[in-house]
């Protein structure tokens, strides 16, 4: 809880002097948010094994129960944000609080496994609100430095979430069953939603209607498009049920642009991407967010099928990428109300990025911990430096009455761009080993880390030499769009 104590620290002048209510209890009760929900997201993971054996369940139906909640609350994040400016940030947070509590409590008593994908979707739902709002009602209640230090404290906050969810949701499934975890995560949702009590209503001064149209379009191009990246891994680029989804989400994303420019009160006000400012700190936070997603979710899988390790050994190794996301936010919001430029602290963290993916190069088959230590904690820092000045800096270049769209867009760029990074790289994986080993099934195996067999150090081999591959092309990435981001934040021409 140190990082809670040091955001709350010195908050003295730090919150918006117009603002009446509690700030410090607010940040709490919005922490607590940002705790508790990616940890879900992270954890569910590790109970699909019981859930699939007690629900007879496997396959894609089974995977929803992870799937769902993720598309739906990246889907759904920009539209509760702006939802949030109308109707009141509190009120729409509020809601999303007591939405994903009855998604967890309904998951926790489902009895087959179609119900529970329902329910995990409608958990989805409900952390939209909150994840969408939640930076909303921070950067109006406090302005300045302190700003600065409270987006920090909510970027370690997330990272904590993250870092801890599979070891969490792994000992209460031991200990307890993935129901009574489920229980677990419904009770949090339920402190949450009892602590808005405790904020101040904000929205913007105007309140038009609704953007039913481009709400409905965004939402549904959304969710086409990332069922149809989702379905990539599993059923290969050439077939309809990634085809399909994706031409049709391309589309609604079209007339989502046409509708939007022709709305009065757009859900999106595609004005805001014309500052190129506003643009590259959207692009940082895509970077922050893809750049490390593969890492996260494939290295385990290399360590427990290459070397053989238990599954508690390579989260322990992981601890070494997420334990700076702890941190380094708070250094990098250090620096910056020091009179550091945000431009050198994001373009440090994004060559971090790059060069611990390119050091990543180096994995090989019992290559243990230590020689894992620098790439990861290279990665891991450049996340840090990113996320800790990031939303702060975003939100200094909008309007206050724009605040929750921008919250909810910066929200909907991470989870869609982690989304989209991990299937990219999970395909390239198997596409390399295909191109090996000339049969798909193999590759998919090989991919998920089931090596057996006589030819398992073969395969161990071909696994390795498709992760360099692809490790070189994010670190490439990381080091072009380093580049962009610093050439876009450079000083304003004068007319």
């Amino acid at each position: 809880m140190s990082v809670l104590a040091n955001a709350a620290g010195g908050l003295a002048g730090g919150p918006d002097p117009r603002r009446r209510g509690r700030p410090a209890l607010a940040l709490v009760v919005v922490l607590l948010g940002y705790l508790t929900l990616p940890m879900l997201m992270s954890g569910t993971t590790v109970a699909l094994p019981r859930i699939g054996a007690e629900l007879d369940a496997s396959g894609p139906v089974l995977q929803w129960v992870v799937v769902g909640y993720f598309l739906a609350a990246s889907c759904l994040m920009l539209v509760a944000g702006a939802l949030g400016d109308l109707l009141g940030r509190r009120r729409v947070f509020a809601f999303g609080a007591a939405v994903y509590a009855a998604g967890a409590l309904a998951s926790a008593l489902a009895p087959g496994i179609l119900l529970l994908d329902a329910a995990r979707t409608l958990s989805g739902v409900g952390a939209a609100g909150v994840m969408g709002t939640g930076g909303a009602i921070l950067g109006e209640t406090f302005t300045g430095p302190a700003r600065t230090r409270v987006f920090a404290a909510v970027g370690s906050t997330a990272g904590v979430g993250m870092a801890i969810g599979p070891t969490l949701s792994g000992w209460l499934v031991g200990s307890l069953g993935w129901r009574a975890t489920f229980a677990a995560f419904a009770a949090a949702g339920v402190l949450i939603w009892a602590g808005t009590a405790l904020m101040t209503e904000t929205r913007a001064a105007a309140r038009p209607r609704i953007d039913v149209i481009g709400a409905v379009t965004l939402v549904s191009a959304l969710a086409m498009t990332m069922f149809g990246v989702n379905q990539a891994a599993e059923a290969g680029w050439d077939s309809a049920w990634v085809l399909v989804p994706l031409a049709v989400g391309v589309t609604l994303l079209a007339a989502f642009t046409v509708a939007e420019r022709r709305a009065s009160h757009p859900v999106l006000d595609l004005t805001l991407l014309r500052d190129r400012r506003f643009t590259a700190w959207c692009l940082a936070c895509l970077a922050v967010a893809a750049a490390p997603a593969g890492v996260l979710a494939f290295l385990p899988t290399y360590l427990q099928g290459v070397d053989g390790a238990s599954p508690g050994a390579a989260g322990l190794t992981m601890l070494l990428l997420t334990a700076p996301v702890l941190v380094m936010p708070q250094a990098g919001a250090w620096l910056v109300n020091r009179g550091v430029p945000a431009r050198a602290i994001v373009t440090v963290g994004l060559l971090l990025l790059a060069a611990g993916n390119a050091w990543l190069t180096t994995l090989r088959p019992g290559i243990g911990a230590p020689g894992l230590a620098g790439p990861l904690v290279a990665i891991g820092a450049g996340m840090g430096l990113v996320i800790g000045v990031n939303d702060a800096q975003a939100m200094d270049q909008v309007r206050p009455d724009r605040l929750g769209m921008t919250a909810g867009l910066l929200s909907t760029v991470r989870g869609g761009g982690a989304t989209l990074a991990t299937t990219l790289f999970g395909t390239a994986l198997i596409n390399l080993l295909q191109a090996r080993d000339g049969a798909a099934e193999t590759a998919a195996r090989i991919a998920a880390g089931q090596l057996t067999g006589p030819d398992r150090a073969l395969h161990a081999a071909r696994l390795t030499d498709a992760w360099e591959v692809v490790s070189w092309s994010v670190a490439a990435a990381c080091a072009m769009l380093a580049v962009v981001i610093w050439a876009m934040l450079g000083p304003r021409r004068r007319g």
